[in-house]
């Protein structure tokens, strides 16, 4: 879970969904709304299968197909509402993109942990390239790949004693 917390937003992400359901010629049915308030039921980064293994544990009897949710996520991320960050293990992961403040992120090429971060020197920085070389920015993500505090630790040898 991060530390960052969510921006006030004017529009559910329902709704939000639902307005860029109808620009596609799509209605939000009821299985893309329970998959859209399961996604944004806490800010967690997760992968299709988490998903599906969220929505299958939910007790109201809603149930959601495995391929109504993959294609749900990638509606979501044309929408704007959701972006992929992160390809570990040749899995996607998400994370919210609407309703959450900009952020970046360090990602542990071992165990593929994902750590969010904010770095105002960092936005500064940018700023000032982009300044430099006329060019006005929109946006920007940052992942730095590399290996976690936990990774770097050197590993416990084992010692005979261990073994017995």
């Amino acid at each position: 879970m991060s530390d960052l917390t969510a921006v006030d937003v004017a529009v559910s992400p329902e709704t939000k969904f639902r307005e860029y359901l109808m620009t596609q010629g799509m209605r939000l049915t009821t299985e893309r709304e329970t998959i859209v308030r399961e996604v944004f039921a806490s800010h967690e980064h997760f992968d299709a299968d988490q998903l599906v293994s969220r929505l299958n544990q939910r007790t109201d009897g809603k149930r959601v197909s495995r391929s109504t949710v993959y294609r749900a996520l990638a509606q979501l991320k044309d929408s704007g509402l959701l972006r992929a960050v992160a390809r570990p293990n040749d899995r996607e992961v998400y994370e919210h993109d609407y309703g959450y403040p900009q952020h970046d992120h360090l990602i542990c090429k071992e165990c593929g942990d994902l750590i969010e971060f904010v770095d105002d020197s960092l936005n500064e920085m940018l700023s000032r390239v982009a300044a430099q070389n006329g060019f006005r920015i929109s946006a920007h993500r940052l992942e730095v790949y590399g290996k976690c505090a936990n990774c770097c630790r050197p590993k416990r040898r084992q010692r005979k004693t261990d073994m017995i």
